[in-house]
């Protein structure tokens, strides 16, 4: 029994900062989630990769500091690569250009180990189609970054928010949903985070976070939650959203709404101090927290 069973691709990131320089390295939402997720517990993560068979990417690789993280790799006829180009030294602005996807993922790709949770965790509309969603619903809780429903590649290839058609028929099959502000605001039409979380939860998504550069905010029809962001540089910002959530799901196992939400809170403000997916502990970010006020 997983923990967790992270679904979505390790992708190839061609990254230009503010400053012009350049990097390559592998990312997409499984990397960050999965680290985030087998630092947070003492169990075990499953993560489901799709890529090239014997590519450019190596999914085992990508966890090989995580003894925890079991790699269940799957076969697409191409991997996603993108192109990020920062224009503040926060990240804050950004230009994505999208230059290949993989193949959508199908229930056949589904290991049929059991986990707790679902995570679906793609990063362009067709990964992750919305049968997989009610698939999955029905072996356990599942868990949906919305993105993977909502960005598109247009035909320069470059990446353009969408509405959700198909939101009010899929959302009641989520437990725990995930959105930015502006992915919130395109799938409401409404700023106000408390009052799109209010509308997310009307529609049949049961535990609804909205990340923001300042803040995540957690509504589960009764309750809204909120942690501060505590980060001391932004060196890190890239993986943002996907830490959060792969340690709320974590915490929330095992605590209450409030204290998972703080955890993950100060998760992402430790991770955005440092690039790349998290390589800490459990206890470095326990001791965040003592730092950082976040049980006063």
């Amino acid at each position: 029994m997983f923990d967790t069973m992270i679904i979505g691709q390790i992708c190839m990131d061609t990254n230009t900062d503010f400053d012009g320089c350049t990097e390559h390295r592998y990312g997409g939402a499984v990397l960050f989630s999965g680290h985030a997720a087998a630092a947070m517990t003492e169990g075990t993560v499953a993560v489901v990769p799709k890529c090239i068979p014997n590519g450019d990417i190596d999914a085992t690789r990508a966890f090989s500091d995580c003894p925890n993280v079991h790699v269940f790799a799957r076969s697409s006829r191409a991997n996603t690569e993108m192109e990020n180009v920062y224009f503040t030294a926060d990240r804050e602005r950004r230009r994505s250009r999208c230059l290949s996807v993989i193949d959508g993922y199908t229930p056949a790709d589904i290991p049929e180990e059991e986990t707790k949770v679902y995570h679906l965790a793609g990063l362009t509309a067709g990964d992750i189609p919305g049968e997989l969603i009610r698939f999955c619903a029905e072996r356990a809780d599942v868990a949906v970054d919305v993105q993977c429903m909502m960005r598109r590649v247009l035909a320069d290839r470059t990446l353009k928010l969408f509405d959700w058609e198909e939101k009010k028929e899929y959302l009641p099959y989520i437990h725990y949903l995930k959105t930015d502000a502006a992915e919130a605001e395109t799938l409401t039409g409404t700023s106000d985070r408390e009052e799109a979380a209010k509308m997310l939860y009307a529609w049949g998504a049961k535990e609804i976070m909205i990340t923001h550069n300042t803040e995540v905010l957690v509504y589960d029809g009764k309750t809204m939650y909120r942690a501060p962001l505590h980060p001391r540089n932004l060196s890190g910002r890239t993986g943002r959203g996907d830490t959060t959530f792969a340690g709320y799901l974590i915490c929330r196992q095992h605590t209450d709404i409030q204290e998972a939400l703080n955890f993950a809170a100060a998760l992402v403000s430790l991770k955005m101090e440092t690039p790349g997916p998290f390589t800490g502990t459990r206890e470095d970010v326990t001791q965040f927290m003592k730092e950082m006020g976040y049980w006063e």
